[in-house]
């Protein structure tokens, strides 16, 4: 955080945008203020395009002022039913509403509103650092207003409600969520007050919709340390409510001496891996569900202790019902994060193994353009405390990615179809679509996968010959 004074301010508000909405705000004779994330990451040096300001009186009608006072460039979208108004202006996405304050009936979280002053709608903010304004009217340009200790709440990494929490958190039980993001977004600190209110009040998330609850989860796994924000939620009691199959992962069970690790926190040192390499979020997702299926493939076996034999392939299955529940898109977002959950083991299985070329050829084939992302993912994995065997996995990756590499630049398996396709098979032999058409086709994907043909047409075309006479089959003509 830096420490910003009023003319520190004045000069970082002297922008035109910020010029003509003053300029406006006095033709009006209204008072108005930037206020929440724009101005709480001006003093993190955050960058920020959106911007919220409130208005003592309509917003509607300020937005619609400074639309013709900036001319032509300016899109303005008005939104009667909440009362707000938007601006779009080159680049800058910028937010009105009226100074208002709130009530809530106990099954909601849509607020009855009424007008108020600034004081009324900085009470209704949800944390003291989103409550900081910064006044734009001419005779007030710059002057900061922080009822709640916010600027110190800054320095010291804190987060805090302005009001009761209990409160806070009953009115809009999404804020519990919100607070726990912001402490995992910013890496700030929850304060006790504040933490232990969410803890009692974490079964009111039930009423919020799971589209506004996943839209949470996403920004805490694209946090730099997401799994500060899953712990937390764990803690919190709010984990069990919205992500029960996470919450099984947990725990070590020891039998005959042998125990496994926790898979949860395990999960969790994966994601973190995971996310210092790359800012994909679904690529996160998959990290977050690598071993989703191991509760339900958690066995003991005398000899070798506990297995989760097949846990990737469970887990795949898992991966639509997660989904749907979570209200996330049932499309080729998820089909990708199947995939990655699906073939997490294939990599270190190469590895931990001679790695041949057959092996490779299938893997690059299965994966196609997700080998980078998987390949990712399976490094992450590695999460032993062990580290000459972690080395050894990670050594062995390097191995796997030159082979990966050499074997794409000569076979060109990426993504590949069989050189002769069915059709072609149909036409030469006289077939119809049959099972012989599907066998022969597997066939020629296997002699190439398997490195007894090149992936090339004349090669596949003779062992195509080969292989059909031996099933019974004659070219037509």
């Amino acid at each position: 955080m830096i420490e910003l004074n009023k003319e520190d301010l004045q000069k970082h508000f002297r922008k035109p945008i910020f010029e003509k909405i003053s300029e406006t705000a006095d033709a009006l004779g209204v008072d108005c203020y930037v206020i929440g994330g724009y101005v709480r990451d001006l003093f993190l040096q955050r960058p920020s395009q959106d911007i919220d300001v409130v208005v003592v009186g309509s917003g509607i009608d300020m937005a619609q002022a400074l639309g013709k006072k900036l001319g032509k460039g300016a899109r303005i979208s008005v939104f009667k039913n909440f009362g707000t108004a938007q601006v779009v202006y080159h680049g800058s996405d910028i937010e009105f509403v009226g100074a208002r304050k709130e009530s809530y009936q106990h099954d909601s979280r849509k607020p009855i509103v009424e007008n108020g002053t600034l004081e009324d709608d900085q009470n209704r903010r949800d944390f003291t650092i989103n409550a900081l304004a910064v006044c734009l009217n001419h005779n007030r340009f710059g002057e900061l207003l922080d009822p709640f200790g916010g600027i110190e709440d800054l320095k010291e990494k804190n987060i805090r409600t302005p009001r009761d929490p209990d409160v806070t958190f009953s009115d809009d039980p999404l804020r519990m969520m919100r607070c726990i993001r912001f402490a995992s977004q910013l890496n700030f600190f929850i304060d006790d007050k504040t933490f232990d209110s969410v803890c009692r009040n974490c079964e009111r998330i039930k009423i919020i919709s799971r589209e506004r609850i996943v839209d949470e989860l996403n920004k805490i796994l694209l946090s730099d340390i997401p799994s500060k924000g899953f712990i937390d939620l764990d803690r919190s009691g709010l984990l069990p409510l919205i992500f029960p199959e996470l919450v099984k992962l947990q725990g070590i069970e020891t039998r005959n001496g042998k125990a496994h690790k926790d898979n949860f926190y395990h999960t969790l040192e994966v994601l973190d891996n995971i996310s210092r390499h790359t800012d994909k979020l679904w690529l996160r997702w998959a990290a977050l569900l690598h071993d989703i299926g191991k509760p339900a493939t958690k066995n003991f076996e005398p000899v070798i202790g506990w297995t989760f034999h097949n846990h990737n392939f469970i887990g795949e299955k898992m991966i639509p019902s997660i989904f749907k529940k979570m209200k996330l898109p049932m499309n080729e977002k998820m089909k990708y994060v199947q995939k990655l959950v699906q073939l997490h083991m294939r990599p270190i299985v190469i590895a931990n193994d001679e790695v041949t070329d057959s092996a490779v050829r299938r893997l690059l084939f299965e994966a196609g353009d997700d080998i980078e992302d998987l390949m990712m993912l399976c490094e992450a994995d590695i999460t032993s405390k062990n580290s000459v065997r972690k080395q050894c996995f990670l050594d062995n990756f390097q191995l796997v990615r030159r082979k990966l590499k050499d074997i794409e630049e000569r076979d060109r398996i990426r993504n590949f179809q069989p050189p002769v396709s069915g059709d072609e098979i149909m036409r030469i032999f006289g077939l119809q679509p049959c099972r012989e058409v599907g066998a022969l086709k597997s066939a020629i994907k296997d002699a190439i996968l398997n490195g007894d043909i090149p992936n090339e047409y004349e090669s596949a075309k003779v062992f195509l010959l080969k292989k059909a006479s031996e099933m019974g089959l004659t070219p037509i003509s």
